[in-house]
């Protein structure tokens, strides 16, 4: 039975407490919610902070609070800082990669999101990478769109990073890539032939998780993505009551396909992350 790794990302810059009571804004939230993620199986905690307001926040020391509360009470968990640039100024997206997290999220070029456009600025994507492989971070490409995996290329081309990236296509984000298996397909075909040594996931976003869930297991995906940043629904009556239930969901379905659910020490060693946490 191959090992899964379970990706959690708990709380994202979208989802307000009005949308679904149990997201964890708070750092003393999210390190809980974290936890009870880590006890129903996740290896790895994707992790965004909020203002007071819910607002997206760029603070080091929030980031810096949530992953000391991972560290202490989550053993093993890899801590994965999120770059992304819904609601942050794009100069303090990199601000908190000098905390060394194990992992760190990196998109490779813009996209229409559906009420901004969501702009990776090639001078800004090199500047993250720059700080990524100065502070040994290993980085995990979001894919919205097939030109990011050749701008992964370059970024290897351009000794940014290692040949070995984690790489996430998310898919079903309105104006992005539709939740298409055909697309899938395509994806990875383009996946192997430039990156062939990548790890690979993909991430469905709200009533999409699931079934993208699906696909990736039967292609022999390295890890999957749950939590209440893409998904604040259990069915379309019922919000989910946590990001546990969100991952015992994922634990059954990794199962269901004949695997099993990744530990932490299998998880860093498919992500070519030291026991330690540093970069392998």
């Amino acid at each position: 039975m191959n090992p899964v790794v379970i990706a959690v990302a708990i709380t994202g810059s979208v989802p307000r407490k009005k949308d679904n009571p149990a997201l964890p804004v708070s750092p003393s939230e999210q390190i809980e919610s974290a936890h009870e993620a880590y006890e129903a199986g996740a290896s790895l905690v994707h992790i965004h902070v909020r203002n007071h307001d819910e607002s997206p926040s760029s603070s080091p020391e929030k980031f810096a609070d949530v992953q000391d509360g991972v560290v202490k009470y989550c053993p093993g968990m890899i801590v994965q800082f999120s770059t992304g640039g819904r609601g942050r100024d794009p100069g303090l997206r990199g601000s908190a990669l000098y905390l060394k997290p194990d992992m760190a999220s990196l998109s490779t070029g813009s996209v229409n999101f559906p009420t901004i456009v969501y702009e990776n600025h090639t001078t800004l994507v090199n500047d993250l990478a720059s700080r990524m492989k100065h502070n040994a971070i290993r980085p995990e490409i979001e894919i919205f769109d097939l030109s990011h995996l050749h701008g992964a290329r370059r970024l290897v081309e351009s000794g940014l990073m290692d040949d070995r990236p984690h790489v996430q296509f998310v898919m079903g984000v309105e104006n992005a890539l539709p939740a298409d298996e055909r697309l899938l397909d395509l994806l990875l075909g383009e996946l192997r032939h430039l990156l062939p040594k990548a790890t690979w996931t993909a991430a469905g976003i709200g009533r999409h998780q699931a079934t993208v869930m699906e696909w990736a297991l039967r292609r022999e995906a390295d890890a999957v993505r749950t939590g209440l940043e893409d998904n604040i629904r259990i069915t379309r009556e019922r919000l989910a009551r946590s990001n546990a239930e969100l991952v015992e969901i994922a634990a059954d379905t990794i199962l269901r396909h004949g695997c099993r659910v990744a530990s932490c020490a299998e998880a860093r060693a498919i992500l070519s992350l030291s026991q330690h946490g540093d970069a392998a």
